[in-house]
């Protein structure tokens, strides 16, 4: 999708570069262990897409909150705005996990300001057609859905960078 997401920033007039720093796989610990390579780059703002893995991996979501938390602190001390995508979780994980997983966003947004896209795969999660035969990772079609979805958030990101 950062492809997809330059392209339509650069149509509504925003003169930028999106960088795909992700890594397929990777949970929030791997994630905290490289933050300081990101930031060395120097970036305007960062779109924290992160922790789904570490819910397919049944990884407790205490954990998962603590690094996403401990990411946004080093990323806003580097004076750096945040886009966080909420995530959900599959429920055949059971209905405490989906629930405590699905609190971890909205409370660490709230703690620590950054900018809350509630679920990044709105209108892509359980549709066939814009999903890959894994049925968790988008096709071209689903990403330009995220993207429509992600551009409102990133633009108040790229506005809140400008003031600064």
């Amino acid at each position: 999708y950062p492809a997809q997401l330059e392209a339509a920033l650069r149509a509504n007039g925003y003169a930028v570069r999106v960088v795909n720093a992700g890594v397929s796989g990777e949970t929030s610990s791997g994630t905290l262990q490289r933050i300081d390579w990101l930031l060395r780059q120097q970036p305007d703002i960062v779109i924290l897409a992160i922790g789904g893995n570490d819910g397919l991996r049944g990884i407790d979501p205490t954990l998962t909150e603590q690094n996403i938390s401990a990411l946004l602190d080093r990323i806003q001390a580097s004076n750096t705005v945040v886009v966080l995508p909420g995530m959900e979780m599959v429920r055949n994980l059971g209905n405490e996990f989906v629930s405590d997983f699905r609190a971890i966003y909205p409370r660490v947004a709230e703690r620590s300001g950054t900018i809350l896209m509630p679920f990044f795969l709105e209108g892509v999660a359980g549709d066939r057609t814009l999903n890959q035969p894994d049925f968790i990772h988008p096709t071209g079609a689903g990403y330009a859905v995220v993207v429509k979805n992600l551009l409102p958030y990133v633009e108040q990101a790229l506005q809140q960078a400008q003031a600064r």
